[in-house]
């Protein structure tokens, strides 16, 4: 017992003193804003959203840092919690995943079988009805269109079950939240964990079927394990936004669901956004986090670019994340306090 509490001690985390750590993630943000003002883009189409691309992420840094600086104390309960409560995370994620597909026949491949119609039924209508054979990527390279479907549709079906999940994990651990004792922050990202196991099926299906078509794994395809960081934090960032909302507003998880629907399309996901041609348009759509995580997996099936060549996109995903991710937070140990009574 003396040395499990003795091993417990030893990887508890420990907060900075609140000037070095502010001083530190100042230090960050500045050294960030630097390079995204001193880079040079030599395919940028105007000096004046080159200019705008670099003021928007330097305002967002800014953002970042005064957000970080003012609520210092505040922003490290979570990830401290979080990894003192790592092995309880593990099991309870296991847990959840077996428990949603109990006591049905076909156990967890019900997970399995929405998504593979999905793709399915996209297959027969675009590639066979609409006779959309391939598709030109924007290295100029024509891939199989089901090979592009794929693997837009494999980050997007992760996605969508986890912000899905995340949002309704204090509704559906009610009985938890109630509990004095029990650490609540721990229930969401339990839910992207759980959805993360049917994730990792789908990234070996993409690899197949890739190959099927020609396009065996290379050193690029380790980024998808990047890219599912990526979306993991950017799921957890949002979730914890909607998982404290949601306990208030019920209403908030349809307005999810529609959402999602909506985004799905604003997302080249069935699309490529090379076929745009306003350059303005597709500055508009790059706002939106998701297309930095579909393109790059794109780029880990069949592309030859690396993450940290396009610094503007992993900049501003970073930026607007951690942002994201802060905010986040702050709301939901706000409102952590009124969880059980209204639950």
């Amino acid at each position: 017992m003396d040395s499990r509490i003795k091993n417990n001690k030893r990887f508890q985390i420990k907060k900075p003193p609140k000037l070095l750590g502010i001083g530190i993630f100042w230090s960050i943000c500045i050294i960030v804003a630097i390079m995204v003002l001193m880079h040079n883009n030599p395919l940028a189409p105007d000096p004046y959203t080159e200019n705008l691309k670099k003021y928007c992420a330097c305002a967002l840094l800014a953002l970042a840092a005064i957000i970080f600086g003012v609520y210092y104390d505040r922003m490290f309960i979570i990830p401290k919690e979080l990894f003192q409560s790592r092995e309880l995370i593990w099991k309870l994620a296991k847990n959840d995943f077996k428990k949603r597909y109990a006591g049905s026949y076909l156990g967890f491949l019900w997970a399995l079988v929405q998504p593979v119609v999905t793709v399915v039924m996209y297959w027969i209508v675009f590639d066979k009805v609409f006779q959309t054979r391939s598709q030109m990527v924007s290295s100029g390279v024509e891939v199989p269109y089901v090979l592009f479907l794929t693997s837009g549709l494999v980050p997007w079906f992760y996605f969508s079950e986890a912000i899905t999940n995340g949002t309704n994990a204090l509704l559906e651990y009610s009985y938890l939240v109630k509990k004095v004792v029990f650490n609540i922050s721990i229930l969401p990202i339990i839910k992207l964990i759980a959805a993360t196991f049917i994730h990792v099926f789908f990234v070996a299906v993409l690899l197949i079927v890739a190959a099927c078509y020609g396009y065996f794994p290379t050193p690029y395809t380790l980024q998808i394990i990047y890219y599912s960081f990526c979306m993991f934090v950017l799921v957890l960032a949002m979730s914890y936004c909607t998982c404290a909302i949601v306990v208030f507003f019920r209403d908030l998880a349809q307005i999810i669901n529609i959402g999602l629907q909506v985004l799905m399309w604003a997302t080249p996901i069935l699309w490529n956004i090379g076929m745009l041609n306003d350059d303005n348009v597709i500055t508009l759509f790059k706002l939106n986090p998701l297309v930095y995580i579909v393109n790059g997996f794109r780029n880990a099936i069949y592309g030859d670019e690396w993450f940290w060549e396009h610094f503007y996109s992993s900049t501003y995903f970073w930026i607007f994340t951690v942002t994201l991710f802060c905010v986040g937070s702050l709301i939901f140990k706000r409102l952590k306090v009124h969880f059980a009574d209204v639950l």
